[in-house]
Parts: structure tokens; C-alpha cells; sequence
């Protein structure tokens, strides 16, 4: 069902947070229809990506900033680790801490 092991987490993360309440199935579904009608030629899981990177500023989950230095830390973190290993986020990131 997935390519990549980030298709998973994106899965998981969109059914994670519709299942504590932060969006419903209805709003995840418009979202995501959105992102492919605007982006058909672009890769299904990178339109559901952009669909909960989306609902997660518009819930205010995380600021645009917030989540531009959740991608910087991610890229850090990712570029440190030796290859094989799984790259591993402090629990001391700021961002981390906002989205519970």
C-alpha cells in the first residue's frame, strides 16, 4: 500500500489526529480532494501530505513557522544520522511539544 515509509507516517499522523478530535473525516476528505484537484499530476501521498500539512495550520496545530522549523530540524536530524539508522527528533523540540 505504500512506497515509502513516510506514506505510512503521513497515514497514520491524518488518522491520529481525526481520531483526538482535530478534524473530522468530512473536513480531511475536502482537504485532500482540494490538494489533488489543484496538484493532479502530483504523487497521491504527496497531495495527502500538502492536505494534512494544510488542516494542521488552518486547526492552528501548528503555525506555518512552527512547521517550517519542524521541517529544519527534521532535515538536521536526517542529514546527522548515519545511514541505516533511524533518524531520531529530540522530545525538547518546540514544535514537537505544540502538537500533542
Amino acid at each position: 500500500m505504500f512506497r515509502e515509509p513516510w506514506e505510512a507516517q503521513a497515514f497514520a499522523m491524518a488518522v491520529k489526529l481525526n481520531e483526538v478530535g482535530h478534524f473530522t473525516w468530512g473536513e480531511w476528505a475536502e482537504t485532500l480532494g482540494a490538494e489533488i484537484a489543484a496538484h493532479p499530476d502530483r504523487a497521491y501521498y504527496e497531495n495527502w501530505l500538502s492536505a494534512l500539512e494544510n488542516l494542521i495550520e488552518r486547526k492552528r496545530l501548528l503555525s506555518s513557522t512552527e512547521r517550517q522549523q519542524r521541517i529544519e530540524e527534521w532535515d538536521r536530524a536526517a542529514h546527522a544520522t548515519p545511514h541505516g539508522k533511524p533518524v531520531e527528533l529530540t522530545r525538547s523540540s518546540p514544535a514537537r511539544e505544540t502538537v500533542r
